[in-house]
């Protein structure tokens, strides 16, 4: 882990607020000069603490109205099978994330799909036809409770 103090912290969490602050506003509200401000935005950033930048886009604005969870099981336990597993979720736009777990499932999936037409097509003409898959479990989303991408920084300040 990277050392990170006090301001750099104030730095990461506005970000996570609005990463479209200039130096100007990130200086304000951190109490840092923009020199200083700016200095160690480069350093969080060439230090890979803060990876990148985006626009959160709006799933239900865009027509994407279900966001299901996919329960994996692979076929064989192997590394070339789970490589060709990996490789098939690569070409899934409809993936937004993929996790390998313990427990009774190997992988769990999360997508988001237009309707349920299209999940109907996922699971059936993409991950259940594929090698590397034998079995395939679907939860659909009812209600978000919460989401975020956002990391709890103020925990490092404590410990």
């Amino acid at each position: 882990m990277m050392s990170v103090d006090a301001f750099d912290l104030k730095i990461l969490s506005a970000l996570q607020d609005d990463g479209r602050l200039t130096n100007q506003e990130l200086a304000d509200r951190v109490q840092l000069s923009p020199s200083q401000c700016s200095r160690r935005r480069m350093r969080l950033e060439q230090d890979n603490i803060i990876t990148g930048y985006r626009a959160e886009l709006s799933g239900d604005a865009l027509g994407f109205g279900v966001v299901a969870f996919i329960q994996i099981t692979l076929a064989t336990h192997s590394p070339d099978n789970a490589e060709k597993f990996r490789s098939l979720i690569g070409r899934i736009d409809e993936v937004q994330e993929a996790y390998s777990l313990t427990g009774d499932a190997d992988y769990v999936l999360k997508a988001v799909l237009r309707d349920l037409k299209g999940l109907s097509e996922l699971v059936n003409n993409v991950l259940m036809p594929h090698q590397s898959v034998a079995h395939v479990r679907s939860s659909i989303v009812l209600d978000r409770l919460k989401e975020s991408a956002r990391l709890p920084v103020k925990l490092l300040a404590n410990g």
